[in-house]
């Protein structure tokens, strides 16, 4: 049987089901965390996208018209950020097709959208994701809490330690 994904903007009756499914994880996503995540798309700060399959919760992915990271802010350029597949719909196309929605929406404002992707292995699935799909590194090197590292400073290696991509949208 074919799959069926589903896309659409996140509705506030989703966000139960979103924890629920995180939580089932382990993972520290707490409903708060996507009812400030719709506050801040009913404002217009950002849109976050989510993914059904055969209507069932599989993923989703946040667009923010005005990034936290400096260059991208200070490039105007929309950043897409806090971007999660669960374990059992990767490999699927859920992600690509995220991804997709994500550029068709940055390109009616910016010719360029950018990215972050953590360090680590955990990573490592969105590091090829995002290099297959054209995205590629802002040159500034790794980016840390606020700031970006230098060389021979010494520094712990978390979620937080991150390299930013950009991609020029067609």
């Amino acid at each position: 049987m074919n799959a069926k994904t589903f896309i659409r903007l996140l509705e506030s009756k989703d966000i139960p089901d979103i924890a629920k499914a995180f939580g089932e994880l382990g993972w520290d996503k707490p409903a708060s965390q996507y009812e400030t995540y719709y506050a801040e798309q009913e404002s217009g700060a950002c849109k976050v996208f989510v993914a059904f399959v055969n209507g069932s919760f599989a993923g989703y992915l946040t667009i923010c018209w005005s990034s936290t990271y400096p260059p991208f802010q200070e490039a105007n350029i929309p950043e897409i950020v806090d971007f999660n597949v669960l374990p059992k719909y990767r490999r699927q196309r859920v992600g690509t097709q995220l991804m997709d929605k994500a550029e068709s929406e940055i390109v009616k404002v910016s010719p360029v959208a950018g990215i972050g992707v953590g360090m680590t292995a955990d990573y490592g699935a969105a590091q090829r994701l995002y290099v297959l799909r054209g995205y590629i590194p802002d040159g500034r090197g790794l980016h840390y809490r606020g700031h970006h590292v230098k060389y021979g400073e010494e520094t712990l290696v978390d979620d937080s330690m991150a390299m930013y991509l950009t991609k020029e949208l067609k």
